[in-house]
């Protein structure tokens, strides 16, 4: 007999964008976010027996964005995701569960005859700064925040050498070498109870997201790798030592590899070992680390 065992539905790629001016200064903010949400809860027998009355309709989703978005603040996106997703819950008694995923993209203020433009922005890379908010009845709000989509390469500073070797392995062990990867980290925050609790935390979560990028950066071009894996190791330990109320950090990894091209066979044109400066970018296959560390 078959039973349905879990349930979830939502809306997903909800495009939003606000702007605040500012009509003293003339200067102008802008966010651009790209919502989902999804609900669970009561909501069996709109599967099991085609009763709708238990459904919020989706499109009622996307206007509840738009409508939260113009009554509340956006920024930071940990507090408009605790904001969504409490409404839900809190507006329908039989969802006992709402999440809400914020990617926020850059609009970054252009530099013009020297100084910061009061409105004209510019794309400057195709990271972002996501945030996923669960409310759940009487269980509080649990947030991730994270960086995403950060492409990152380091031109020497890499090793990778010692490990595991036998009939199927082809892979030379190298002393140093190219070393990119797009960062994907995150990090998760003691539970909230409520959306004031967010709204007290206030620039905390901007404090965070500043502190884990700048980590990130410093400890990538710094640290003299002997692995990716020791490397990410040390980003997580040093963000949870400077954001105290953070209990999880989480890092996923993958590694673009550069080859080195063998030019022997044009009239000896050396391009290999400390001869190597034209190499062959991949794009997969391709490593793929992760890791969590908590208190």
């Amino acid at each position: 007999m078959a039973k349905l065992s879990a349930a979830q539905y939502g809306k997903d790629n909800i495009r939003v964008y606000k702007v605040h001016r500012d009509e003293q200064t003339g200067v102008q903010d802008v966010v651009e976010m790209t919502v989902g949400v999804l609900l669970q809860g009561d909501i069996e027998t709109s599967y099991t027996q085609a009763d709708n009355s238990v459904v919020v309709a989706t499109d009622t989703m996307k206007n509840t964005v738009y409508i939260m978005a113009k009554q509340h603040p956006v920024a930071p996106p940990e507090l408009f995701g605790s904001i969504v997703a409490t409404h839900f819950v809190e507006t329908y008694k039989h969802i006992h569960s709402a999440q809400v995923k914020i990617v926020t993209h850059r609009w970054t203020r252009m530099t013009v005859d020297g100084k910061p433009h009061p409105h004209s922005f510019l794309r400057d890379g195709a990271e972002t700064r996501n945030v996923e908010a669960v409310a759940q009845e009487g269980e509080g709000i649990d947030i991730r925040s994270a960086i995403a989509g950060l492409l990152v390469l380091k031109s020497t500073g890499s090793a990778f050498h010692s490990f595991i070797r036998n009939e199927y392995t082809t892979l030379p062990e190298v002393n140093d070498r190219i070393l990119s990867t797009e960062v994907d980290c995150g990090w998760k925050w003691d539970t909230f109870d409520t959306p004031k609790d967010v709204e007290a935390a206030g620039s905390k979560f901007n404090e965070a997201w500043s502190n884990a990028r700048d980590i990130t950066l410093q400890t990538f071009a710094k640290d003299e790798s002997a692995s990716v894996q020791n490397t990410m190791y040390k980003m997580c330990e040093q963000i949870l030592a400077a954001v105290p109320m953070v209990r999880a950090v989480d890092y996923s990894l993958p590694n673009k590899h550069y080859f080195e091209i063998d030019l022997s066979w044009h009239k000896g044109l050396k391009n290999t070992g400390k001869d190597a400066e034209v190499y062959a970018p991949q794009s997969n296959p391709n490593g793929l680390i992760q890791c969590t560390v908590t208190r």
